[in-house]
């Protein structure tokens, strides 16, 4: 990441501790009553970590793990770019899917450390606005 940042996407595929935070975020969610549409939807430009569907909702969802708080925590990884390339995969999505229709909403999850007791669950982190 820039700057030194060690934060970790979880959309890595070789990333072992990233594939389990989000395992664990996404067993977290199906827990909150959530059901788990697609995971690592990519495309030109951006990614989606999960894509959820709450109700009638769909829930774009960024998972984020630190281990290292000294760059201000999981939350301060989830920079203006990466919610731009968030909201540009959702876009995406949205017209492959012709769910243009649907509302929808930016979540996070954040994870410092792989412990679920650790888990923040950040409902509307961002809007495409």
């Amino acid at each position: 990441m820039a700057n030194g940042d060690p934060g970790l996407s979880v959309g890595d595929k070789d990333n072992t501790s990233g594939k389990q935070a989000e395992a664990l975020a996404a067993q977290f969610l199906v827990r909150q009553g959530l059901q788990v549409l697609e995971r690592n939807f990519r495309c030109r430009g951006g990614e989606i970590d999960l894509i959820c569907r709450e109700r009638k909702v769909l829930v774009f969802v960024e998972v984020r793990l630190r281990r290292n708080a000294n760059y201000g925590g999981a939350a301060a990884s989830i920079t203006p770019g990466k919610q731009a390339r968030i909201i540009l995969a959702a876009r995406h999505y949205l017209s492959a899917n012709r769910a243009t229709e649907n509302d929808c909403r930016f979540d996070c999850v954040l994870l410092d450390g792989l412990d679920e007791s650790r888990i923040e669950w950040m409902r509307n982190a961002f809007s495409e606005f």
